[in-house]
């Protein structure tokens, strides 16, 4: 009785040990054996490497001179007094003036994004978040776009400038920042001006 007890165990594994080695290369069969593994459905994870960096200059002079001058005089004489009168009517204006701008922007930071779409032709619509707090600053990157499944490198990276439409956002929130913000008195001259 107890050896038809093992024996019907043993052919209810060997009856399964099909179907769970079948279902594990079921679960790997969308891999390639040759390839790297990339981000390619819904649910992925693939690394953004921020890499942005922005230089804009631009300067501006005005320099204009206009000067408009009349003279003129006028002489008589009668009897022994005679006399001399002149005059001079002129106009001018002058107008100069300088304008300069310089903005220098360096961001460079990794988080991991997570593919939440895949649009018609293949591109993965990605989405990030990632919130750091250190001495009571906090910092909050957010991050969306589409990628193209041919910018994801070997190593299942992407740069961003090598994503579609780009939304970066990064708010720091804490005393630092309000040391940088102008005081109420300031926002409230803003307001009216």
């Amino acid at each position: 009785m107890k050896s038809i007890k093992n024996i019907l165990i043993l052919l209810v594994i060997i009856a399964i040990l099909p179907i769970v080695a079948q279902a594990q290369f079921l679960q790997n069969a969308s891999r390639s054996l040759f390839s790297d593994v990339k981000a390619n459905k819904i649910g992925d994870a693939v690394l953004i490497l921020i890499v942005e960096e922005t230089k804009a200059n631009n300067s501006a002079n005005t320099d204009t001179k206009r000067e408009s001058k009349y003279d003129g005089s006028v002489g008589f004489e009668a009897g022994t007094s005679g006399g001399t009168y002149s005059g001079n009517i002129g106009t001018g204006n002058k107008i100069s003036g300088t304008g300069e701008t310089n903005r220098n922007e360096t961001i460079k930071s990794k988080l991991t994004a997570k593919v939440i779409e895949i649009d018609e032709v293949g591109n993965l619509k990605i989405q990030a978040t990632r919130t750091t707090k250190i001495n009571g600053e906090q910092q909050t990157i957010t991050l969306e776009g589409l990628i193209r499944p041919v910018d994801i490198n070997s190593e299942n990276m992407v740069y961003s400038y090598n994503i579609m439409n780009l939304t970066l956002i990064i708010q720091g929130d804490g005393s630092l920042s309000e040391v940088q913000e102008p005081g109420l008195i300031t926002k409230f001259l803003r307001y009216l001006f």
